[in-house]
């Protein structure tokens, strides 16, 4: 592969890596970071490519790598992240005076529903082991096989298999036993709040029932809200949506908070 070749490629696949190394590291900065160490490498590296994977594939196997280093240094969080920087978000003056601003001046400054359950799915995840966090990422969102996911975390396809599954029964019980939007019984009503901060004039339960995973919540499984949490993520670019301004302004208060 030429040198022009590569740049082609990777300038493809940065969109949806940089996307990925965002969902796992919960920081803009990060994230950015680690996809320009990974061109560096790859270019570093090029001669090594013998083609046996995809050119995506060895791509994310190097970010994949960076990102674990960058992320074995950091307390994972807790599964009441939402409770507590909400508490840390209440006290603080400046963040919500940062966040109207945002939401009344910025193009990719609205509240949506849907933008909300990534985001609560992204920081969520951060509770899982790191393995398990970059396998159902990789898996369910960036829609890697088994066999792909096994080379980029030079892992066996066994132990793939299982951190899938131990990953997925745990966020569907955090989830079950959380999300207000889907559970009559939920604690977090955050997309509720915000809804009426941000949309005022909007109406709450009009809107989420535009929300197939909402609307469909009385009659599905809890396997099936899993997939549709997913197809929501998978159907969102957290750089460049209709809220990616304010949602990433709300990831970094909570980076902040859960990593101090």
């Amino acid at each position: 592969m030429t040198a022009e070749e590569f740049n082609l490629e990777f300038e493809s696949i940065a969109p949806p890596l940089k996307s990925y190394l965002l969902r796992i590291t919960a920081s803009v900065h990060d994230a950015e970071d680690i996809v320009h160490d990974t061109y560096l490498k790859a270019v570093d590296k090029l001669y090594t490519f013998r083609h046996e994977s995809t050119i995506k594939t060895w791509l994310f196997s190097i970010a994949s790598n960076l990102a674990k280093d960058n992320q074995k240094v950091k307390k994972r969080w807790t599964e009441d992240v939402t409770d507590i920087c909400k508490q840390e978000a209440l006290g603080n003056r400046q963040f919500f005076q940062e966040a109207m601003q945002i939401a009344t001046t910025s193009l990719h400054g609205a509240f949506e529903i849907k933008e909300h359950i990534a985001f609560c799915f992204t920081c969520i995840s951060k509770s899982l082991p790191l393995e398990q966090q970059l396998c159902i990422f990789l898996k369910e969102v960036y829609e890697f096989k088994v066999g792909e996911i096994a080379v980029i975390l030079d892992l066996s396809e066994a132990m793939v298999k299982y951190y899938l599954h131990v990953g997925r029964t745990k966020m569907i019980q955090v989830f079950d036993g959380r999300c207000a939007l889907i559970n009559k019984n939920g604690v977090c009503h955050q997309c509720s709040e915000l809804n009426g901060i941000f949309n005022p004039k909007q109406k709450f339960q009009e809107e989420v029932m535009k929300i197939e995973m909402a609307r469909d919540a009385e009659i599905a499984d809890k396997e099936q809200l899993f997939d549709l949490r997913m197809q929501i993520l998978q159907s969102l670019d957290p750089f460049n949506s209709g809220a990616s301004t304010l949602q990433l302004h709300h990831l970094e208060h909570n980076r902040v908070v859960m990593e101090r």
